[in-house]
């Protein structure tokens, strides 16, 4: 069986989902619910040690979950998941956030450039979605790290066998963030990203943890902006291979 329902989309046997959760009870059963009705990947779920009902919910809507037992943060959560994908087998990794914001709908589109071996990574790009304080934020990173991709921050991203070894590797566990210092690690190791373009919903769970609060933010924007400015030099140049129709 095809793990598409549409058995004209491409068809990526050993490929997961991976989903960090942190108090998600409210949404994850329907988020699950929604991938299902586009596709039969397994999924992980990654309980961040929840204090509400989200592991319940993710196993009663058919998913795998791994609860953490002290919160590791998004990141944290999202690099278990990649390690348990390398050490299972799995050729592709889609990582979504549970907040419902990444629709299941565009996950064809986003996985086309990783199947068709056009690049290692893609990323889910809405840039309609940022705020005026995020695009901002992401001018600013994209200035400080050499980075030319337009939805820097996005978590809704397709990760190839190379970049899921490359994340797994504890390197990558002195980061916090999934976004500038995962970004440059990866080019600085050779890997090809591309934006797809993507539609995103409105989240159904509250706001983003990052973009909340102002003391938040400076202390995310003085961390990010301080790597950007120190990693830049590694990554290699950028190209945005064409992507294939």
């Amino acid at each position: 069986m095809t793990p598409y329902k549409d058995r004209s989309r491409p068809s990526l046997a050993a490929t997961v989902i991976i989903i960090p959760a942190f108090n998600e009870g409210e949404v994850i059963g329907s988020v699950i619910e929604g991938i299902r009705a586009h596709c039969e990947f397994p999924i992980f779920v990654i309980d961040d040690a929840s204090t509400d009902d989200t592991i319940a919910r993710a196993m009663q809507a058919g998913a795998t979950v791994i609860p953490l037992a002290v919160q590791l943060g998004a990141w944290g959560a999202m690099q278990t998941g990649l390690r348990l994908a390398s050490r299972n087998g799995y050729d592709v990794a889609i990582t979504m956030d549970a907040d419902g914001q990444h629709d299941a709908a565009s996950l064809q589109e986003l996985l086309r450039p990783v199947a068709q071996g056009i690049a290692d990574v893609s990323i889910g790009a809405c840039t309609q979605r940022g705020s005026r304080m995020r695009k901002i934020a992401w001018t600013l990173m994209q200035k400080t790290s050499g980075l030319a991709l337009e939805d820097i921050t996005s978590g809704f991203r397709v990760y190839n066998r190379r970049a899921i070894e490359e994340l797994s590797h504890r390197r990558a566990t002195l980061l916090d963030y999934q976004d500038v210092g995962v970004l440059l690690l990866l080019q600085s190791h050779g890997l090809s990203i591309v934006d797809v373009e993507v539609t995103m919903k409105d989240r159904s769970n509250g706001g983003s943890r990052i973009f909340r609060s102002w003391l938040i933010v400076f202390y995310y924007m003085c961390q990010t902006l301080l790597l950007g400015l120190t990693k830049r030099k590694l990554a290699r140049p950028y190209r945005n291979p064409q992507i294939a129709g």
